[in-house]
């Protein structure tokens, strides 16, 4: 019991770092383009990252639980992913880079269950989606912001510059806040997914003293039901992580991708929440990362190809491509220590 309390604790320390490392990707663009000043920003996309609790089904939890099979694991093989995906979210946001906390969930959770059982323990079927995204995110973001700056530029063509952009101001406090949600009903669920096979490893090796508020409950093999107080831990942790915000991710993705405007900040948030909002539909994690970046290239693209700061972008991907191997590599070095310090204990 006392590993599944740290383990729980650890967990909701990562949605914490989760939410102030990705709350570039909520409030950057309206930050750029100063319809909110920073402390408002955060306030304003905490609230709604929590707000989530009450939008979202449990799709992406199910995905995540599933991701390794839960019979062939330990509490300790946990424990290490989590261990690596702190550590990993830590170095990024300290450097500034605006990885995917999503994928290095993922990847410390596969590494340490490929070190305890060996590749046949991670669900392919289920991880293959998952890989997948990583390129058609930020794609799908891209052509979605695309559409709707060339629908936007359409539509305001015979209007009023300063009113426009007035009306865009408005329009961006809408964009940013579904933009929010979309965050927190996508990420927040990452952490419960973890938890929540947290819990049913432990009822597997403790069949017979599981209380019932540990209890997670499946219909026809997917999660019906996760304890409320996880649920509603993990977005509280993910809304006060996003108060403390991610001052160097901001700058990344707010200037340095391409320079924004309200009209771009509309389009750019608008995309990004559309993709989100589908893909937890569909129970497809996606990285909130990934997505924002795609639709602020997209916004970029309707401008000019050159006024996408495509050295600053390609950056980005490498370190989109690093995040799970690197995360996996963490969470087996961890995993590994485990059974060292373990065999010395014993």
């Amino acid at each position: 019991m006392t590993l599944l309390i740290i383990i729980i604790v650890l967990a909701l320390i990562f949605d914490f770092i989760n939410g102030f490392h990705d709350a570039a990707n909520s409030i950057a663009t309206i930050v750029s383009t100063k319809v909110l000043t920073p402390v408002q920003a955060v306030i304003w996309a905490a609230f709604f990252n929590v707000m989530a609790f009450w939008i979202f089904e449990l799709h992406v939890a199910d995905t995540i639980a599933k991701t390794v099979k839960t019979d062939a694991i330990s509490l300790e093989v946990i424990f290490a992913g989590l261990c690596a995906a702190i550590i990993w979210n830590l170095i990024t946001w300290w450097m500034g880079i605006p990885s995917s906390s999503s994928h290095t969930l993922i990847g410390g959770f596969a590494g340490a269950a490929i070190s305890h059982a060996g590749f046949g323990v991670v669900k392919m079927d289920v991880v293959l989606p998952i890989l997948l995204f990583i390129v058609a995110a930020p794609v799908i973001g891209m052509l979605v912001s695309y559409i709707i700056s060339v629908i936007m530029l359409w539509l305001s063509r015979k209007g009023n510059p300063y009113k426009l952009n007035n009306t865009f101001k408005g329009l961006q406090l809408l964009s940013s806040a579904l933009f929010s949600l979309g965050h927190g009903g996508n990420d927040a669920q990452k952490v419960m997914g973890i938890i929540a096979a947290a819990l049913v490893v432990y009822a597997n090796q403790h069949p017979d003293s599981v209380p019932q508020w540990m209890e997670v409950i499946r219909v026809g093999g997917k999660i019906k039901h996760i304890p409320s107080w996880v649920v509603m831990g993990c977005y509280s942790a993910i809304g006060f992580g996003t108060l403390f915000g991610g001052w160097k991710i901001v700058k990344t993705m707010g200037t340095k991708i391409t320079k924004m405007s309200p009209f771009e900040g509309v389009a750019a948030e608008t995309a990004g929440a559309i993709t989100l909002f589908t893909t937890a539909e569909l129970g497809i994690p996606v990285s909130t990362t990934h997505t924002i970046t795609g639709s602020i290239i997209g916004v970029g693209l309707t401008k000019r190809i050159s006024a996408v700061r495509w050295g600053v972008t390609i950056n980005l991907l490498w370190a989109w491509l690093l995040t799970i191997p690197i995360s996996g590599l963490f969470a087996a070095g961890f995993y590994w220590l485990l059974k060292v310090f373990s065999i010395v204990a014993n």
